[in-house]
């Protein structure tokens, strides 16, 4: 099956990217264009998923955009990657938990080519690493499906500003904090996009 790969170099407004998104699914419906894989990064924004709770903001005084992805709220900004896909599940089987098992996976795969050994959680969504005897997020997952149409996608911290995630429980998840790649001691990640797009594109042949 043929993936549309689009990598955009500057940020994208969010609520722009949720209007391309949306139409693509229907146009994916319909037949008219193919699947696709966004990788992109957005200004400073702050999401609150379906199953958000206002007591996970911690900071009232924040702009919180509500969308209707799975999850709670999450962070975006410079330095994290954020990886949008259309994805066709009534042509790749209606298994949503085996579709988010090959996306754990997927970015799994991506830290490897780091040497970063990381894992999925069944309690907690995510891809997390053990960094000096203490579990920290380095990717959030968020998906919808819509008549069998999975779309949103992940978002992996690089060397983005994570004192920003203060300000928020990080998708309700209140015992446990968050890192990116360059705190995990990486500096050479100028390619990850190229990276992102060869894993999803071998997840999903």
């Amino acid at each position: 099956m043929i993936i549309e790969v689009k990598n955009s170099l500057k940020t994208i407004d969010y609520a722009e990217s949720m209007k391309i998104l949306e139409k693509r699914v229907n146009d994916v419906l319909l037949g008219i264009k193919p699947e696709l894989i966004w990788v992109l990064e957005h200004n400073h924004i702050y999401t609150a998923g379906t199953s958000a709770k206002d007591s996970d903001l911690l900071d009232k005084s924040i702009k919180v955009i509500k969308t209707n992805r799975g999850g709670k709220h999450t962070y975006h900004g410079p330095g994290q990657k954020v990886v949008y896909f259309v994805m066709d599940l009534n042509k790749r089987g209606k298994d949503i938990r085996k579709f988010i098992t090959k996306i754990e996976n997927c970015i799994i795969d991506v830290l490897s080519e780091y040497n970063i050994r990381s894992y999925a959680d069944k309690e907690n969504i995510g891809i997390w690493v053990n960094d000096n005897d203490k579990i920290v997020k380095v990717a959030a997952i968020g998906i919808k499906v819509k008549k069998w149409i999975a779309y949103h996608g992940f978002a992996l911290n690089v060397c983005n500003d994570l004192s920003r995630f203060k300000k928020i429980i990080p998708c309700g998840i209140m015992d446990k904090n968050v890192t990116n790649l360059n705190k995990l001691g990486i500096s050479n990640y100028k390619n990850i996009e190229k990276i992102i797009v060869k894993s999803f594109l071998n997840t999903f042949p």
